[in-house]
């Protein structure tokens, strides 16, 4: 277990570099851009792409290829290997193309669809937002990209250039906000414009490390191929299952959209901080273990899997329960001291508050989730997260009913934290 450790300990450190420099972002943003009606539009502009990303770059298709790709790894030819990665690799890509046409083109229809609310309160931007989604929506594609290539280098063991990788978004997207801004007539569109670049550059990063595994993807598609029918085959409950989380928040969303302006930002930066540790520990315990689960469910070691998911869970809890207590205890604390500056108020803080000591309530949960779906992936089983997945979503949707809406009727502050 010492070489997962190690593994995990780069990992973290590298995922550590990355939501500090978000975090720095988050205090960018606050700093620069008012909580208002345009930064809720790129909130929303922002998190349909970042959705969509969990679902391929991170969520579905990494839990249904490194499987697959580690079973050829581990008994297939070298020929059989490339062949897999080049019609994945071409399977994948036109997939996402279609995808990103048909967002940029809908991009109204989306803003509607997951902030329905926009459209009903006067202080709200639903233009600025389908504006900006149609510069942010091909961040999906080329962080999509990322993630396959991020998803063959740890699956031979390269797992620090991928952990790294999502930083250079928090860097280019700084970068917009305090040099870009002034550039444009609606200053928060040099953030959408942040996105998309930096989806190009997180592409671009990782390519000199998978030419030197001799691994380069040539873009092929061929529908006969196995490999690629397997991966879609365990991708489509996988989109499911793995993305459970994301959809609450996107019900979430929805719901914030019709509660008063700021809702979406405070629940947003709030999440931010939970997932600052689900990141560090959780995310790099679950990339971790994953390749090696599947290793050694080709070569049914029943006993190392065994070994493997145990030493992940005990190390899971015994890091989200003090984490839990610190986000908690401290909440108003660490929002002040890292958000307070310029137009981010006292009121933004306790906002904020109340929605990050309820979402800090389920992080050892969220942790654990985290730890044992590549247990289910691994073995190519992706039936259990899904119905798993249906039970949290209707337990979600009701007790946004039974918390949020008398909350939000009796005309108290702070409804948005029923929703965390």
């Amino acid at each position: 277990m010492s070489r997962l450790l190690r593994s995990g300990a780069v990992i973290s450190a590298m995922t550590m570099i990355s939501r500090i420099l978000g975090l720095i972002r988050d205090v960018v943003v606050a700093r620069y851009f008012p909580v208002d009606g345009a930064t809720d539009a790129f909130f929303v502009a922002f998190k349909i792409p970042n959705l969509l990303r969990r679902f391929f770059a991170e969520g579905a298709f990494s839990l249904a290829f490194v499987p697959i790709l580690s079973e050829y790894k581990e008994t297939q030819s070298r020929a059989a290997l490339r062949d897999l990665i080049d019609y994945v690799a071409g399977s994948l890509g036109l997939i996402l193309l279609v995808i990103t046409s048909l967002g940029m083109m809908a991009a109204p229809l989306m803003v509607e669809i997951f902030a329905p609310g926009f459209s009903k309160q006067a202080d709200a931007r639903p233009e600025l937002a389908a504006e900006m989604l149609r510069i942010t929506f091909p961040y999906i594609l080329f962080i999509s990209l990322a993630g396959l290539v991020g998803g063959i280098l740890n699956t031979f063991g390269k797992f620090a250039i991928p952990a790294l990788t999502p930083a250079l978004l928090n860097v280019v997207m700084i970068a917009f906000a305090i040099w870009g801004a002034p550039y444009f007539a609606e200053p928060v569109m040099a953030l959408a414009w942040g996105v998309f670049v930096a989806g190009l550059v997180q592409f671009l990063f990782q390519i000199p490390s998978l030419i030197r595994l001799g691994l380069l993807p040539r873009f092929k598609v061929r529908r006969a191929h196995e490999g690629v029918k397997r991966v879609m085959r365990l991708m489509i409950p996988a989109l499911f299952g793995s993305s459970v989380a994301q959809l609450n928040l996107v019900i979430n969303t929805i719901i914030a959209s019709y509660l008063v302006v700021g809702s979406i930002s405070w629940l947003y930066y709030s999440d931010r901080f939970v997932e600052l540790p689900l990141a560090i520990f959780g995310v790099a315990l679950g990339t971790v273990i994953l390749p090696k689960l599947s290793s050694d469910h080709a070569k049914a070691d029943a006993s190392q899997f065994r070994s493997t998911m145990d030493w992940a869970l005990r190390l899971a809890l015994l890091i989200s329960i003090p984490a839990t207590l610190g986000l908690i205890l401290l909440a108003e604390p660490i929002l002040a001291a890292v958000m307070m500056y310029g137009e981010f108020k006292w009121s933004d803080v306790e906002m904020s508050a109340l929605s990050l000591m309820s979402y800090a309530l389920g992080l050892p949960a969220f942790i654990l989730v985290k730890v044992l779906a590549p247990g289910f992936y691994s073995r190519q089983d992706t039936k259990t997260p899904v119905k798993i997945g249906i039970i949290s979503i209707f337990a979600n949707m009701a007790l946004n009913v039974l918390i949020v809406l008398p909350w939000f009727f009796s005309g108290m502050a702070g409804a948005h934290a029923g929703l965390a």
